[in-house]
């Protein structure tokens, strides 16, 4: 079959996503980056368009260019990668929609809530595939613990810890990067929460199975001068009647990325870090620690399908991604895509922003984690 023919808007000189996104979806052959609107100033798309060795003709100036001039194509893109900041989001995913073009988002799905309902509206009333890069849902052992706990390996699920902590930001926001973080009108409404507490969010429904429903939020905006939050922690209560706990921190001094779920049911418990991700701790009522290493002969088929080399040859962050977008190829031939995060995640995951922003903001005690129109 011919590559699929990728599109981006954003990840010009100096982003750090979009050339993930590029070496993610490549990595397996399936894909190719061939036109950009790399950035808002027309010079510096042009550039990256030379240092991502495109076509110069298909770098272009903006989306809404790149979108006409791809259509006049034959081999015109077969979907868009959005790798912008978020306040991005909205308006180059409806530029794609209305021009009938897939899209591969990366996250939060928009800047806020009602630009999350409104790309729902658009994306269901299309009938296009769309889907978020929440990336650690493509890890082969977060896909492995998902499928044993659905099977009952622990029983019923009783506490989720999920914490995420960073330290990059418990200075002076400075750098492209951060700049744009900690700026409401480009990150939208919530900082910390917004970047990585969604990441623990959607992680922990993930790997679980169970929904929230109710949360308590106490969001901080701790560097002073900062108008975003960069310090949460929220509990949470879940559709079975679990508890759980959510930290996510980016003014944590000496934390990199350490991502950490923990998920405890009446039988055993499963515990998975980021930084050390190919291997999966799992603990037995019994006593026994069992330790399931990625690339194992024992791994169910949806790890087995992440999975692309032996044992002992760590694979990580990209392969991740690449997972995702691979699911997307399927999604994009007509083949069925159930792993892979979509417009619901990002709705969902812009409820869980608004509603725990609002809720510490008023001091407010337990409050219901609401989706629009479910």
């Amino acid at each position: 079959m011919a590559k699929l023919r990728m599109g981006m808007v954003g990840g010009g000189p100096g982003a750090f996503i979009g050339p993930v996104h590029r070496m993610a979806a490549e990595l397996d052959g399936d894909m190719i980056l061939t036109a950009g609107a790399f950035s808002s100033d027309a010079t510096r798309s042009f550039q990256a368009g030379e240092r991502y060795r495109i076509e110069p003709s298909r770098a272009y100036a903006d989306l809404d260019t790149m979108l006409a001039q791809e259509a006049r194509r034959a081999d015109g893109i077969d979907f868009l990668s959005v790798v912008t900041p978020n306040h991005l989001h909205l308006p180059a995913a409806r530029a794609a929609i209305a021009a009938g073009i897939p899209v591969m988002s990366d996250k939060p799905a928009t800047a806020t809530l009602d630009e999350a309902l409104e790309l729902r509206r658009l994306v269901r009333a299309s009938g296009l595939p769309y889907a978020l890069t929440y990336t650690y849902s493509g890890y082969p052992l977060v896909r492995e613990a998902r499928a044993r706990i659905a099977a009952g390996a622990i029983g019923k699920v009783r506490k989720i810890v999920v914490e995420y902590p960073q330290g990059w930001l418990a200075g002076d926001a400075s750098g492209k990067q951060a700049e744009w973080r900690v700026d409401p009108a480009r990150s939208g409404l919530g900082g910390c929460i917004g970047d990585i507490g969604v990441h623990a969010f959607h992680l922990a429904e993930f790997v679980s199975g169970l929904s929230v429903t109710e949360l308590l939020a106490d969001l901080a905006a701790v560097v002073p001068g900062r108008e975003l939050d960069d310090d949460c922690t929220v509990l949470l209560r879940f559709d079975n009647g679990a508890r759980g706990v959510l930290m996510a921190s980016q003014i944590s001094v000496g934390e990199r990325n350490g991502l950490h779920i923990r998920i405890y049911g009446e039988s055993g418990g499963f515990d998975w870090r980021q930084e050390s991700p190919n291997a999966l701790i799992q603990h037995h009522a019994d006593g026994r620690t069992e330790i399931i290493q990625a690339g194992d002969a024992a791994l169910g088929p949806d790890a087995a399908a992440a999975t692309r080399t032996p044992g002992g040859h760590p694979e990580g962050y990209i392969e991740a991604f690449a997972n995702l977008y691979a699911d997307f190829a399927r999604l994009l031939r007509g083949e069925p895509a159930p792993l892979l995060p979509g417009i619901d995640d990002g709705v969902r995951s812009m409820a869980f922003i608004a509603t725990a922003v609002d809720a510490s903001a008023r001091q407010a005690s337990w409050v219901p984690l609401l989706i629009p129109g479910e």
